[in-house]
Order: structure tokens, then sequence, then C-alpha cells
């Protein structure tokens, strides 16, 4: 690998006589990894469903195995959500976030979705994730994922730190800065990004990080925690970037750090602090304003009548285009460009309510009055845009495998059309 000779210069001089093992640790294939999604099911019956071979547990996340699969995002288990492919030492994060329920958690840089993902995992569905991006094909690859996910108690926003600081001063428990970075950690799994290091590129991350850090501060509730992270080994945006913040924010103790390197551990390396602010005040923001449309809601309660067998829980509101969506309880004002709020029910065009993707991948089979269970060759033609026939009542249905959905249909006399998002379909 034709590492930058800066960057190894720098190293060798940051490592000392354990340069050899560091340099020699890029002579291996970068570590793959998984982490089961327990919104939708437990690891238990994930070992005994899963797909391919799974190796041992990683080090930093229970619920996360080493893989060797070249091709494990193409699984029906992977299209249902059940597993959320991670670099496994980014899964070192989780152990710092550790989040609970009832918390306000913001996850300040999120995509594509690995930490907001696990984030939600540790929430249980009760608490507000509000997770952002400031780019918006990032946002809306990080907004795929969550609803992949099933993740119910989440906004997705497209919003700068400062558009966030200035509507939620003080109001987080857990604030998490995945930090953009020149990541010196990814140079084996994305060799693509080895032309764009340099030293400048490193101080102009660092330089970035700091005004992220500075906004992240502002909107930690007394308390609460700040939680920083990065895929590089560099110094400016790792250590030292946290000593400077300290400095300029006294009310942040630091309470851990770890910087984990390839040579050492079964990952490509991360470093990840966690800091928590002493005292200060918790701020509440407005609710979110429930926008009732009577025509849509009469439309949707119509069709949750034959659809749910178990109807869900939460405020209904209609935006501008017709989508619904049904918004978690505690969910305050955004006030920013949002891809996702909650649980998008489905549209409503001024005379009918169409349902969403994002409404089947949200739902457990019992709570659905119509799930169509596949066969395995069946789901791979769903997956893949066909349609597939039934002798079922005309009407909406979930379609998945076992228990566990992929996506909607709609029966039509015989035969089942099907909804699955052109974007999402198997090529």
């Amino acid at each position: 690998m034709n590492l930058p000779e800066k960057f190894l210069e720098r190293m060798k001089e940051r490592l000392g006589k354990e340069y050899p093992a560091f340099l020699a640790s890029y002579e291996k294939p970068p570590y793959k990894a998984l982490r089961v999604n327990t919104l939708k099911i437990s690891l238990e019956d994930f070992l005994d469903l899963a797909p391919f071979y799974l190796g041992e547990q990683t080090d930093w996340e229970e619920n996360g195995f080493y893989i060797e699969e070249e091709k494990a995002g193409s699984y029906k288990e992977h299209f249902a959500g059940l597993y959320y492919l991670q670099e496994p030492s980014a899964m070192c994060v989780g152990e710092y976030t550790n989040a609970c329920k009832k918390e306000r958690v913001l996850d300040l840089c999120a995509a594509p979705g690995g930490k907001t993902t696990a984030i939600a995992a540790q929430m249980e569905g009760d608490g507000i994730l509000i997770s952002n991006e400031i780019d918006a094909g990032r946002a809306k690859i990080l907004s795929q994922n969550v609803e992949r996910m099933g993740i119910k108690n989440c906004a997705v926003t497209n919003a700068t730190p400062a558009q966030l600081t200035e509507k939620f001063p003080c109001y987080f428990d857990l604030v998490l800065v995945d930090a953009p970075c020149s990541g010196e950690g990814m140079f084996k799994k994305e060799p693509e990004a080895i032309p764009h290091w340099s030293e400048n590129n490193v101080a102009l991350c660092a330089a970035r990080q700091k005004e992220i850090l500075d906004c992240a501060a502002q909107m930690v509730a007394g308390g609460g925690h700040l939680v920083y992270s990065t895929c590089t080994f560099s110094e400016e945006e790792d250590e030292w970037q946290i000593r400077a913040f300290v400095e300029r924010h006294p009310e942040f103790v630091l309470e851990q750090e770890h910087k984990l390197y390839p040579y050492l551990e079964k990952g490509e390396g991360h470093y990840c602090a966690r800091l928590r602010k002493v005292g200060g005040e918790t701020k509440n923001a407005k609710p979110y304003p429930i926008k009732r449309n009577a025509q849509a809601n009469k439309a949707f309660a119509e069709f949750a009548k034959d659809f749910f067998a178990v109807l869900p829980k939460g405020e209904i509101t209609t935006l501008d285009d017709g989508r619904m969506y049904l918004v978690p309880a505690g969910m305050p004002a955004l006030g920013v460009r949002t891809l996702r709020l909650g649980v998008e029910l489905g549209e409503f065009d001024g005379r009918i309510f169409k349902p969403a993707h994002a409404l089947a991948m949200s739902v457990k089979r019992e709570e659905v009055k119509h799930f169509v269970a596949l066969s395995p060759e069946e789901c791979e033609r769903y997956l893949s845009g066909e349609t597939l026939s039934r002798e079922l009542e005309n009407g909406w249905c979930v379609v998945g495998f076992d228990k566990y959905p992929l996506g909607l249909a709609k029966c039509v006399n015989g035969v089942l059309k099907n909804h699955l998002p052109k974007g999402l379909r198997k090529m």
C-alpha cells in the first residue's frame, strides 16, 4: 500500500519502537463486522438465523461480530434491517455513548448512520434522537438507514451545527460528535482517501472540528455528556483537540479517552473521548407543532382498520405536501430542514391514503393483520422488484420472511403488486 511519506514519518515519530508493528498491520486485509439490530431481533434469534458464518464477537460491542462474507449487504436479512455493517473499531463509540431510555440525544455528524443506529438500539425506542448530517446527499443515505433499521423515535435533519445550536441551547442529555476527519484509520478500507491526505488537510480538519465542538458544547444540558470520536490517528484531531476544548470550556471534564491502533486491536483504528458537563442549566424546547388534516386523518383511519392488528401510538402530523408522520412523544420543534420525522406513515393525495415503505419497516409481524411470509426464492424476486402470485383478499399487506418485514405489496385479484421503492431494489 502506497501510504503518504509524510504520514509515515509522523507515525514513526509518534510510535517509536512500535512503528514496525503499525506498518506491518497494513499488510493484512481490513477487518469487517456487523452489529445485530436488537430493535428488530434478539441476539439469540439472530445467531440462529444468520445467513452466513459469524466469527468471534467484537471487543467493543456485545452484539457485534467479525465477518468474512464479501457480499454481506446482499442478503434478505440485511434488507430487513436485522444487522448493520460497520467497521469493528468504530463500534467502540457505543461503549462511550451508552445512551439510555427517555434521554434527549443528538448525533451531530451522523451519516451514514452507524453510530445513530447503535444509539437507537441503546435507547430501545424510548426518548428523542435527532440525527443530523450537513451534506444533503449523505443525509439521504442516513435517512434510508434509519428507515431500514426500523427506528421510530428519530428525526433526521440536514442542518449546520450553528443552526442546531440556535434551536437547542442546553437541551441534550448526550451529544455525539463523530467528526469529519483526515481518515487515517480508513486507508485500508478506502484506499481512494490516501491521495487526499496531507498535513494541510489535517490542519483544516482540526479547525473544522474545533468549530463543531464549540457548537456542540452549547447544546449539552447541565450534567449531560459530550462524546467525541474520529477515525484518524492525528493528535491534532484527537488528544490535542480535546485538551484544547477543555481549556476553552472548563465546564467540561474528560471522563474517558481511548485510541485504537490497528496493530493493537482487531480494527482499522479509532479515537473516542467522553466528557461530562459539570453543572449548567437544562432548557426545554417548544413541542413539535402538529398539523392536523381532518380529511387525511379520516383516510388514514380507513386504511388502518384493515391494515393494523395493533394501532400505533403517537400524534399524526400531515405536512403541506401530504406526507403523514407518526411523531414520537416529546419531539421538539426542529426549525431546520428535516428529511425524516419519526415514522413516515404514508401520503394523502387529497383523496386516498397510500402507505410508505417506512411504515412496513417499522412494524412487527403481530402488529399487522396481513403479513405474507415469502419463500427464499420469492424474497429474491420481491427484492428485485417483481410481482408475485397469492390468492389473498385485495388490499395492502406487509411481505417478508419468517416474521421480519421487507416492505409493502398490494394484492389485486391474486397478484401481489410490488411497492418496494425502486432505489432500494437489488440490481
